[in-house]
């Protein structure tokens, strides 16, 4: 198997694993459960099923994500990334569409892992991810304003987020100001906490802290218990999504999404984790996790599994050395789910709207958000392109248009950066050592132009222009390509149109200096001897011409 394929705990335990770095896991998984506990049902509810869902895919997902994946540290489970598209098919398709898109997009995320999709990951734009977290933040907030202000709507929450401000809007008569308290409660300890002891727990304390004063005070708020019944002590027996070839058609674009967001964010977190413990993950077998991950938290009922940022640092900061920590993490919140499940009836739902208020708070990437709009014109318009569209459109539909937006502006930085240029009186001609020497272009028969930088068929136009120009100026046309590392198919049949011009003129054409990758574009499109002249360097072809007048 390549070592691509190799999960990081196979590695790990090549190594040697001994009782310190277990002990060390073991205190990074208890800190990252205590983290992911409130977390886990939050998100749940956020999207629209049962917290105990939630818990069902940090226990299943996060085991398995650490066992079988790419990253040391990377902590799988529930993402606020995937709330809307969650609520979105829930609202669609029911429970069932929902679970057998999850299990679906974990059969594609492990067809994509086998296939190296995950190399393609890292070729999204900066500006596309931070546009695009920062619209997922401002979903994620709104979701939670109807809990935070424990409104009563005459109907259903819309989804879209000018109808929903819009209904929340006109509901405002109902606002529940012991709802508000304890929201404020919350977010108030978790602010204090975060300065003052940031080591603690801050959103675990705060929501117990909120739920003991509902309920000491009576306090008329929802709660886990009033809505939801409660959750049960335990996982369900694992079982498939009903299958039909109808229902599985009608969710293979929800199937899909999942499957974009789920590989965009679990790879985003691995790299992050890559830069704070200074390793580098195994992008295929990470994806190959995922998907396992997605498939059996299906089975148990639970959501989509990614890799979580904001978890996965915890766990680092925590001194998590090894996937243990991971699964660590997942038996502790299966321990806590045995022994506390009664507890979690108390929870208030204001509070757990507090605790995602500060996640989506966390996720906008506040300085980089304002460098990339001070940056460039470009870097701005993918930016708000992305933001926006994800805000008011649909996520896939804002990566999309977002990494669209960044391949044009790449591909017209790119053709700038091309120059092509006559070298008169002294030629700095490289020779196949890779030194520099002085050659004069002394031939009053004889034009030298060079051309700078990729030539592709962003530049071909700009290129095209100048060569149907000079291409009959002159006896001998010597064309120095030492400074083009990439040549494309389009720039390759540029240089054949003024072949066939030189051609019909009765010029000599010379190119110099062709890398093996431009001269293969250019035998392609019938740019070869004898047609054309190759030579290694521009001193070689000008020897090439005086030998021949000589002569």
């Amino acid at each position: 198997m390549p070592d691509s394929l190799v999960p990081k705990t196979v590695s790990v335990f090549a190594e040697g694993y001994d009782l310190t770095r277990l002990k060390a896991d073991a205190l990074a998984g208890l800190t990252v459960a205590i983290v992911a506990l409130p977390l886990s049902m939050a998100i749940a509810i956020a999207s629209g099923v049962t917290p105990d869902r939630g818990l069902y895919t940090a226990i299943v997902g996060g085991f398995l994500v650490s066992l079988l994946g790419g990253s040391r540290v990377q902590i799988g489970g529930p993402a606020g990334a995937f709330i809307v598209l969650v609520a979105a098919t829930g609202a669609r398709h029911g429970l069932d569409g929902l679970l057998l898109a999850t299990a679906m997009s974990g059969v594609m995320l492990i067809a994509a892992g086998y296939l190296r999709l995950g190399n393609y990951i890292k070729f999204i734009p900066y500006p596309v991810t931070v546009g695009f977290t920062a619209g997922i933040a401002v979903i994620i907030f709104a979701s939670q304003l109807r809990d935070l202000f424990g409104l009563t709507l005459a109907g259903s929450e819309p989804g879209p987020i000018v109808e929903k401000i819009l209904v929340l809007g006109s509901a405002a008569g109902t606002v529940n100001w012991a709802a508000v308290l304890t929201a404020a409660l919350t977010i108030g300890i978790i602010l204090a906490l975060r300065r003052l002891r940031p080591h603690w727990p801050g959103m675990l304390i705060a929501v117990a802290a909120a739920s003991a004063c509902v309920a000491f005070l009576q306090l008329p708020t929802e709660t886990i218990g009033t809505r939801f019944g409660g959750i049960p002590r335990g996982l369900p027996l694992p079982a498939l999504p009903p299958l039909s070839f109808e229902k599985a058609a009608a969710v293979f674009p929800d199937a899909v999404s999942f499957t974009l967001l789920g590989a965009i964010e679990s790879l985003l977190s691995a790299v992050v984790a890559d830069g704070m413990t200074g390793r580098r993950h195994r992008s295929s077998i990470e994806l190959i996790a995922q998907g396992i991950a997605n498939f059996c938290s299906a089975l148990f009922g639970g959501i989509c599994v990614t890799g979580t940022i904001a978890r996965t640092a915890t766990n680092v900061r925590a001194g998590g050395t090894s996937p243990v920590s991971g699964m660590l993490h997942s038996a502790f919140l299966l321990l806590f789910m045995l022994l506390a499940a009664p507890l979690a009836s108390y929870i208030p739902l204001a509070s757990l709207a507090g605790v995602l208020a500060i996640v989506a708070w966390n996720m906008i990437e506040k300085p980089a958000f304002t460098a990339l709009l001070r940056s460039s014109f470009g870097d701005a318009v993918v930016l708000l392109a992305t933001f926006l569209i994800v805000v008011f459109r649909e996520l896939t539909e804002g990566i999309v248009i977002g990494f669209a937006l960044g391949a044009v502006l790449f591909i017209d930085r790119m053709a700038k950066s091309i120059s092509i240029g006559e070298t008169k009186a002294l030629v700095s001609a490289r020779q196949e050592n890779g030194e520099e020497n002085p050659v004069v272009a002394d031939d009053p028969d004889t034009v030298i132009y060079r051309i700078s930088g990729i030539f592709f068929f962003g530049s071909a136009a700009t290129v095209g222009t100048v060569l149907d120009r000079i291409a009959d100026q002159r006896r001998n046309f010597v064309l120095d390509c030492s400074e083009v590392p990439f040549m494309d198919s389009t720039a390759a049949n540029v240089i054949e149109g003024t072949l066939r011009k030189a051609e019909r003129t009765g010029v000599r054409f010379i190119i110099t200096g062709a890398r093996q990758q431009v001269r293969r574009s250019l035998y392609q499109h019938d740019v070869r001897p004898p047609r054309v002249l190759m030579r290694p360097s521009v001193k070689a072809a000008l020897d090439t011409i005086r030998s021949e007048k000589s002569t």
